[in-house]
């Protein structure tokens, strides 16, 4: 009879694990303020293991969202968020989430090629596009993790992504406090704070990411050979990454974020 109890045990494991898949790359369901915060440990190994395509914006990860496109248990946080949200008068929106490389190539395209048209040079360009917007194959929007959220009761603005609206006296001022407050308790996190000594990217209020799962592609991702994979991919101005370059850019732009999300 212990095989057949053995047998019986394993079929309903399996039944449970059909029922309640966490999400796209095999992380945990419990809601984010449950967690152990494991993956902060020195030398805690990754559990979760992500290919190439799926760091650099060209793999295919289960995505869910109404207005928007993000991984399952990112938006089942972000869902529960907005809801308390709204029940503190606000109007939260979704203004940009999941990236695919090809998107973001057609962002840096454009970018790059009007800046020539200006008579910049390369290396200017490049420093340029990358004040705010990151080299294509290197956005953590590619992720399904991250995504810039705004505020609506005052109607949008035709530049809903700047500080100003952040800012004291900005009309999105009450509710960035509210997330300064509350944001961490669904697992997310600013990643482009205002640190007068951070480098890198631009102060960016809007930008926020789930940590639970963000955390271990960013330490994954430290591990490729970005120069390799950028220049593979004949990407527009590449041939001016030098290894300089590539260093100062995953330092400061990659890396130096919210210390809380590394």
């Amino acid at each position: 009879m212990l095989p057949k109890k053995i047998f019986k045990i394993a079929a309903l494991s399996a039944f449970v694990l059909i029922l309640h898949p966490s999400c796209a790359y095999g992380t945990s369901d419990k809601p984010a303020d449950e967690k152990k915060d494991e993956s902060s440990t020195e030398n805690q190994q990754d559990p979760v293991k992500f290919t190439n395509d799926e760091l650099i914006g060209k793999g295919n990860p289960t995505l869910v969202g109404k207005d928007y496109k993000l991984l399952p248990e990112v938006s089942k946080q972000l869902e529960l968020m907005m809801a308390d949200a709204r029940k503190a008068g606000f109007k939260p929106w979704v203004v940009s989430s999941y990236r695919t490389y090809s998107y973001q190539n057609g962002i840096w395209e454009r970018k790059y090629k009007g800046n020539l048209a200006k008579k910049m040079t390369a290396i200017n360009n490049i420093n340029k596009i990358i004040e705010y917007s990151t080299i294509p194959g290197t956005s953590r929007h590619h992720w399904g993790t991250d995504f810039d959220i705004v505020e609506t009761t005052k109607g949008v603005p035709a530049d809903p992504l700047h500080e100003k609206h952040f800012n004291e006296g900005g009309q999105m001022r009450g509710f960035k406090l509210w997330l300064d407050k509350n944001a961490h308790t669904y697992g997310f996190y600013l990643v482009y704070t205002n640190d007068k000594d951070r480098k890198g990217f631009k102060y960016e209020p809007w930008h926020f990411t789930y940590k639970p799962i963000s955390q271990p592609m960013l330490r994954a991702y430290q591990k490729l050979d970005i120069k390799k994979l950028l220049q593979e991919n004949k990407l527009m101005g590449s041939e001016n990454f030098t290894d300089a370059f590539i260093k100062r850019y995953m330092d400061e732009h990659l890396l130096d974020v919210n210390p809380e999300i590394k």
